[in-house]
């Protein structure tokens, strides 16, 4: 009788010890999720408000081919250089021109070169509804405000200067202008029509949030320096640069040259 009585309850105690340890070896659902969490590589990139729309398909396009997640943070080249140089924790730079990459490197803080992986092209957009962009029409007295992004900090925002330089014009409507902090407000300003006129990237025109909205003109490309796009891999002394490089190497992949001219970047084809 007492034999019997000790197997079984030696059964269901074995049974509870053999759960245990694999609870132990497999962890909760919680901290298997964790671990999970901890073990994605994950690359941080700083944007400039040019690309805010094409990097989404980016990143998307990035993530499913290589698992890698991406954080992205969106300003104007000048205020992200400044951010790295002061110790912002960026994996990567996305720069609108290569002059800022250049600087990152002059500073010592480039892990690997800058190059080029696009030329961004300029736009005059409005939004009010029956005008027809054009830079003869800038100067038209019913032109009461004309939005770009600030030339000091914003790649589009020099282009656009330069390009009314070029023209002619900006002695006349100096007084005119409205300054965005970077391609994004001055998106903000186009599209609530507080300029009613202004210059853009092609990338936002061509967005899917912004296709079809307003009319919009291409801007002859002698009227401003090529906008070569430029990013650089930052030196990370808490983290090692792989997941970073291939993200670098990844913008010139054939999807991400898809996906750039989809958004009106000029590509190279063998790049």
């Amino acid at each position: 009788m007492l034999r019997i009585s000790l197997r079984r309850s030696l059964f269901p105690i074995s049974q509870t010890l053999l759960l245990l340890v694999g609870m132990l070896a497999c962890g909760t659902p919680t901290e298997a999720g964790e671990r999970e969490a901890l073990s994605t590589p994950t690359i941080a990139i700083a944007v400039a408000a040019n690309m805010q729309f094409a990097m989404e398909e980016l990143t998307k396009a990035f993530t499913k081919e290589s698992g890698i997640k991406c954080q992205t943070s969106v300003s104007s080249s000048g205020k992200l250089t400044a951010q790295i140089q002061q110790g912002a924790p960026f994996d990567i730079f996305v720069s609108a021109n290569m002059k800022y990459p250049n600087e990152i490197q002059n500073s010592g803080l480039a892990a690997l070169p800058p190059k080029v992986y696009a030329n961004g092209r300029l736009v005059l957009w409005s939004m009010k509804k029956g005008l027809e962009p054009s830079l003869d029409l800038l100067s038209d007295p019913s032109i009461r405000h004309i939005a770009l992004a600030n030339p000091k900090v914003a790649p589009y925002g020099m282009a656009a200067e330069q390009a009314l330089k070029e023209h002619g014009l900006l002695p006349d409507i100096q007084g005119k202008l409205v300054f965005g902090e970077s391609i994004a407000q001055t998106n903000q300003f186009i599209t609530t029509q507080s300029a009613a006129i202004g210059f853009t990237a092609m990338s936002v025109v061509l967005s899917p949030a912004l296709q079809g909205k307003g009319q919009w003109i291409p801007l002859p490309s002698d009227l401003y320096t090529a906008i070569e796009q430029g990013v650089v891999v930052i030196k990370r002394q808490d983290k090692e640069i792989s997941a970073a490089r291939s993200f670098y190497d990844f913008l010139s992949s054939a999807t991400a040259k898809g996906i750039l001219q989809n958004f009106g970047y000029e590509v190279k084809e063998n790049s």
